[in-house]
């Protein structure tokens, strides 16, 4: 779809300028060296900077491939009017003036221009686009990076600008830049969807401030990790909305949480600052896999000794030598060298003696991956060492530590490909953003499971239109739990003390006895629940309930619910926040009133399967809990695996419920109950 876009044959600049530091006049100049056709647009002029000049689009004289637009913004649409006329498929506009200045009607007339003519647009509001691979510069940057491997798309055009200037500093190539923009017409997933046909392109960085279109995104993303590693870093991580939530699960389930394990969920390689942006996508250019373990070889002990605690706390391991190895390594060391992982060379090693040793770890069959720290020393020669690291098939870093003294062999690394850091610590977390990339494409290749479970639509439907006026629903949050199979206790509601007594009675004691209203979100915090009430105290606490509710807090009280006594269990919370990109995102996590303060949960948007629900169990701290801890029996693990997926299909089912609590859930040695719920309705 964006094959002309990025190699087009005849380009258009409208609104070109012979007026210096003008926008049209850069633009041309940054087009100079292209390899097909360009032409100026402008009916002020016949030639510009010896560009033959239009007074239109349509009367240039070839078929147009790509029109980069720089014209004021009321402009705009009669230009897109134009180019649609003319036929031509792909525009960059990059005049701002749009929704990013508050003018949505604007905005919204060339989209539905674009959409009209079937137009490719990036922006408006944009820096532009780059193809190195055939000298396209369609943006008013006035640097050209080299060419390289690597794609990025960013929203931002200032950081851009910066990470060009950056790149040509450093000699990082890149294949495609795109500046997304207004994402008008375009977005991410579109140039995604792209790049992972691109013959150019190895991997993709993104830098994203938002996403308007949260299922598409993970869907295009999810193909494309398949074939090529996504690396992505997400502006905007504070929560300062979150504290507006109505539920647990709406407090702890912040947009970027959203963002987070949408990017998990869909294989996009996380980064969390611009540095590990870089890092991982250099990292991954070449490196997709480790089967192993990770070596470290050095000739100095301390660096060694940080990666080796940098492995571990990452969570990836040392390589165990085979004792062929060992052997072999103490035939060409000193006797005080260490011949186990890491290797140390020691300080008086010259390039030869680490290059032997380098060789013998490169061919022990448990190492996956090598980390060659060297510090300058007067017997090293870094460029001679830097040979033996490209003599190396396995994949490995180097942590050349230095200034001017490693400063060529780096420069020699660099052209081959190998990434080196001052900081060990930054090689092992880069080697870990390949056994994530690696864990994640693992699980993305596998199919969600399709489940088969009873539910009653209809009943829920009934709720949700009885109750459309409240905004949380408590009591009947019990009733909507039951029609899609999940257990909750024997309970009534009351409306008197002897209604309250009759379902005691019925349902046998002891008893909790809970406000129902729609003003007490947190009921347990407020003293509106009692528990263990036998039969000569349900009268007694059904006025006192309804008196604290009422006089003290002033709440439209609408009944109490009596509910059996349920035996203490492992307490856990289900939680369930629509986000309003990405859909249901379903939480999992220690339960009970300390959910806020520990935080031990986790996170997956739906639709959830089994195999998904129980890694959700299985990161949280307390699942050594439901385990069994010295000597006690496991919980029913099963048990809320099935709670989590029919969650997951009931905010599916149903896009009117925006947030649910399921707090807090027992857990037994033999099923699970919800004792505590409620539902918020849109």
């Amino acid at each position: 779809m964006l094959e002309r876009m990025f190699n087009p044959k005849v380009v258009a600049v409208v609104g070109a300028t012979p007026k210096e530091g003008k926008v049209g006049n850069i633009l041309l100049k940054n087009l100079k060296d292209f390899d097909g056709k360009v032409y100026a647009v402008n009916p002020k002029y016949d030639e510009i900077l010896g560009y033959k000049c239009y007074p239109s689009v349509e009367e240039i004289p070839d078929e147009v491939d790509l029109a980069i637009i720089a014209v004021p913004a009321e402009v705009v649409p009669s230009i897109l009017e134009s180019c649609g006329r003319k036929g031509v498929k792909n525009a960059v506009v990059i005049t701002a003036g749009f929704k990013e200045a508050g003018n949505y009607a604007l905005e919204n007339k060339i989209t539905e221009i674009c959409r009209r003519y079937g137009i490719n647009m990036v922006g408006p509001n944009c820096l532009g686009i780059i193809n190195t691979h055939n000298n396209l510069n369609a943006t008013f940057g006035r640097i050209m990076p080299p060419k390289g491997d690597i794609a990025f798309l960013s929203q931002s055009g200032a950081f851009i600008l910066a990470v060009l200037d950056w790149a040509k500093a450093n000699n990082v190539g890149f294949s495609k830049i795109v500046s997304l923009g207004n994402k008008a017409v375009l977005d991410e997933a579109d140039f995604m969807r792209f790049l992972a046909r691109d013959e150019d392109t190895n991997v993709i960085m993104l830098y994203l401030e938002g996403v308007s279109e949260g299922r598409k995104f993970m869907e295009v993303a999810r193909e494309v990790s398949k074939v090529k590693p996504i690396v992505g870093v997400k502006s905007g991580r504070t929560e300062a909305g979150a504290k507006a939530a109505s539920s647990h699960t709406g407090s702890l389930a912040g947009s970027f949480v959203a963002y987070r394990t949408a990017f998990r969920q869909s294989g996009v390689v996380e980064a969390e600052s611009i540095e590990d942006l870089f890092d991982f996508s250099l990292i991954l250019r070449k490196i997709r896999k480790i089967d192993g373990g990770i070596a470290i070889v050095t000739n100095s002990g301390g660096p060694g000794v940080i990666a080796s605690d940098a492995v571990e706390e990452f969570g990836l391991n040392l390589a165990k030598f085979e004792r062929r190895t060992i052997d072999r390594l103490r035939e060409i060391l000193p006797p005080i060298a260490n011949v186990y992982n890491p290797v140390d060379v020691l300080g008086d090693a010259d390039a030869d003696r680490f290059g032997r040793a380098l060789k013998i770890v490169e061919e022990d069959s448990n190492v996956g991956a090598i980390i060659a720290i060297l510090t300058p020393t007067a017997q090293m020669d870094f460029i001679k060492a830097s040979e033996f690291v490209l003599g190396i098939g396995k994949p490995i870093v180097t942590c050349f530590m230095g200034g001017e003294s490693v400063r060529d062999a780096i420069e020699l690394l660099k052209k081959h490909g190998i990434v080196n850091f001052l900081d060990p610590v930054k090689a092992v977390r880069s080697l870990n953003s390949v056994k994530r990339f690696e864990l994640m494409k693992r699980k993305i290749e596998k199919e969600i499971e399709s489940i088969e479970i009873e539910v009653d639509l209809v009943r829920v439907r009934d709720l949700i239109e009885k109750h459309r006026d409240k905004k949380v629903l408590t009591a009947e949050s019990f009733e909507m739990l039951k029609a899609y199979g999940i257990p909750v206790p024997p309970y009534g509601i009351a409306k008197t003390a002897e209604e309250a007594l009759k379902i005691a009675d019925k349902i046998g004691y002891p008893v909790a006895m809970k406000v129902v209203s729609p003003d007490i979100l947190h009921k347990t915090d407020v003293g509106c629940v009692k528990l263990n009430v036998g039969r000569e105290r349900v009268v007694s606490t059904f006025y006192e309930l309804v008196k604290r509710a009422e006089d003290y807090l002033k709440a439209d009280v609408e009944g109490v619910m009596v509910q059996k006594m349920m035996p203490p269990g492992r307490e856990v919370i289900v939680g369930m926040k629509r986000d309003p990109q990405f859909g249901p995102l379903i939480m999992f996590g220690m339960g009970g009133i300390y959910v806020e303060v520990f935080k031990d949960v986790s996170f997956r948007i739906a639709p959830i399967d089994r195999d998904e629900a129980l890694d959700m169990i299985r990161e949280v701290k307390a699942y050594s809990i439901l385990k069994g801890v010295r000597g006690e029996r496991p919980s029913d693990i099963n048990a809320l695996v099935d709670v989590i997926v029919r969650i997951s299909k009931l905010s599916l089912d149903f896009d009117e419920i925006v947030e649910m609590d399921l707090n807090p859930v027992f857990v037994y040695e033999k099923g699970c109950c919800v004792v505590d719920a409620k539902v918020v309705l849109r």
